[in-house]
C-alpha cells in the first residue's frame, strides 16, 4: 500500500487500516464495501495549507467517521446483507520524512502515481482502500471523503457531490439520501477529464490542475475501481455546518451516515 504509506511517512503516528465487517447475508460474498477517508489531521504535508482555519482539518476524517457510524447502525438494524467498512487512517504532516512533490508512489494495484501536491492526499489513501476492496471481491463500493475544496466551491454546504461508474447504483445512493433528508447532486465524470491527470513519468498524477478539481479527483479514483460498480461521495462542503440548521447542531453534521444506512437497507430488500 505505497500510496497510503507515502502519505503516512510524514507523521510520527503510525497509520491504521481499519476494517469492520457486518455479516448478515447467507453467502460469504461482500455485498457492499463502504470506504471512508480518515485523515485525522491534514496540514497539507510539504505543500502546506495556510494557517488560517487549519484547526478545522481535524475534521478531515469525516468520511471515515461516517462509514464507522453507519456500519454501527447497520449492525443494530440487522439487515440480511454483508457489509464491510474500510477506513485508511493517517495524519498528513510536513517533516523531514514527508512525501515531496515530484515523488512517485506505487499503489496496491501496481499503478504508479506522480505527486504534484502533497495536499491531494485523501485520494492516495483511498486508492489503496479501493484496491483492497477489489481484492475482497466487493459487489459494489461506496466511498465517502472530504476530498476537494472544488466540490465545496461548486455545491456549497447544501449538497454533497456524487460521482459513479454505474448509473443504477448512483440513483440508489441519491434516492437513499433523499429519503434521509441528505441532499446529493450527481456530478459529471466524463472520459475527457482523464487527460488532466496524465503524467509524463508515471501512470497517473495526483492533481489534474486548477479546473474541474472535484471531477479530476473522482477520475483519479476511477483508476483503482476497475469495473466494480462504484459511487464516490465528496462531502467537503456538507461535513460541517457553520450554524445550527433544523436538527443539525453547529459543527460536524454526520453526513452521509443516514444515506449509507438507508442505502444498505434498500439493497438488503
Amino acid at each position: 500500500m505505497g500510496a497510503l504509506l507515502g502519505v503516512a511517512q510524514g507523521s510520527q503516528q503510525k497509520p491504521k487500516f481499519i476494517i469492520l465487517n457486518y455479516r448478515g447475508g447467507d453467502s460469504a460474498e461482500v455485498d457492499v464495501v463502504l470506504i471512508g477517508k480518515g485523515i485525522t489531521f491534514d496540514a497539507g504535508g510539504i505543500s502546506m495549507k495556510p494557517s488560517e482555519g487549519m484547526g478545522e482539518m481535524k475534521g478531515d476524517m469525516a468520511g471515515g467517521a461516517a462509514v464507522m457510524a453507519a456500519i454501527g447502525a447497520i449492525a443494530q438494524l440487522k439487515p440480511k446483507i454483508n457489509v464491510t467498512a474500510i477506513i485508511p487512517a493517517t495524519e498528513n504532516l510536513p517533516s523531514g520524512n514527508a512525501l515531496k512533490p515530484g515523488d512517485i508512489l506505487t499503489a496496491m494495484n501496481g499503478k504508479t502515481i506522480e505527486i504534484i501536491s502533497t495536499d491531494a492526499e485523501g485520494r492516495l489513501t483511498l486508492a489503496d482502500a479501493l484496491g483492497y476492496a477489489k481484492k475482497l471481491g466487493a459487489k459494489s463500493i461506496v466511498d465517502v471523503a472530504t476530498l476537494t475544496g472544488a466540490c465545496r466551491v461548486a455545491l456549497g454546504d447544501v449538497y454533497s457531490g456524487a460521482f459513479g461508474n454505474n448509473q443504477e447504483l448512483v440513483d440508489k445512493v441519491i434516492a437513499a439520501g433523499g429519503e434521509a433528508g441528505e441532499l446529493i447532486w450527481q456530478m459529471p465524470i466524463h472520459e475527457q477529464y482523464k487527460e488532466q491527470n496524465k503524467s509524463d513519468v508515471a501512470d497517473i498524477k495526483n492533481v489534474g490542475g486548477k479546473y474541474g478539481g472535484a471531477i479530476t479527483a473522482a477520475q483519479f479514483l476511477v483508476e483503482f475501481v476497475g469495473d466494480t460498480p462504484w459511487v464516490h461521495l465528496d462531502i467537503a462542503g456538507t461535513s460541517m455546518s457553520e450554524k445550527e440548521k433544523a436538527y443539525l447542531v453547529k459543527g460536524a453534521t454526520g453526513v452521509p451516515v443516514r444515506t449509507l444506512v438507508n442505502f444498505v437497507l434498500s439493497l438488503a430488500k
